[in-house]
């Protein structure tokens, strides 16, 4: 008689909660701070001899660190790059956007932005600078049939009265 396959890594919450904090990123609402305020500070960080490349080549928009420029440069070209790119394009969710979804006051369309990756360590010496640029968009009109039923014309106290009147 064989024996039962022995189930292995029946007890791994401790490492799975370990491999996923690990993986876990900045947030986005965190990143467009970082984007608004500090994004001088984060491109010209002091020596750092535990982070990888000494801290001296970090992707803003992904908030991760990198080892010599040319991988930063590979960076930019990734699809990991791009897509959190796009995932920045549009405003953030705040604190008054959930007031707002929650009853309390009008809803605001989050405004479109247009970003651009980060310049490069020699670009940024000549003067190049991180830029986030709000696109303004036309609003677009509201839907105005929005149920099959016709709309109603003011005309239905005659239609009453038409009916209410004795046939002759």
């Amino acid at each position: 008689m064989p024996y039962a396959r022995k189930k292995m890594h029946s007890g791994d919450t401790h490492l799975r909660r370990r491999w996923r904090l690990r993986s876990r990123k900045r947030d986005l609402d965190l990143i467009d701070k970082d984007l608004q305020t500090g994004s001088d500070q984060l491109l010209n960080q002091d020596v750092d001899l535990e982070k990888p490349g000494f801290a001296q080549f970090y992707c803003i928009h992904c908030a991760t660190y990198y080892i010599n420029d040319r991988a930063l440069q590979d960076h930019f070209r990734t699809k990991v790059h791009k897509r959190r790119l796009k995932a920045l394009e549009v405003e953030p969710y705040t604190v008054e956007d959930s007031l707002r979804a929650a009853g309390q006051g009008s809803f605001v369309q989050p405004q479109k932005r247009k970003m651009e990756t980060q310049p490069s360590k020699q670009e940024y010496a000549e003067g190049k600078r991180v830029k986030v640029d709000v696109v303004i968009e036309e609003e677009k009109p509201a839907k105005q049939n929005l149920s099959k039923a016709p709309k109603y014309d003011g005309k239905f106290k005659q239609l009453l009265d038409g009916l209410k009147a004795p046939a002759t």
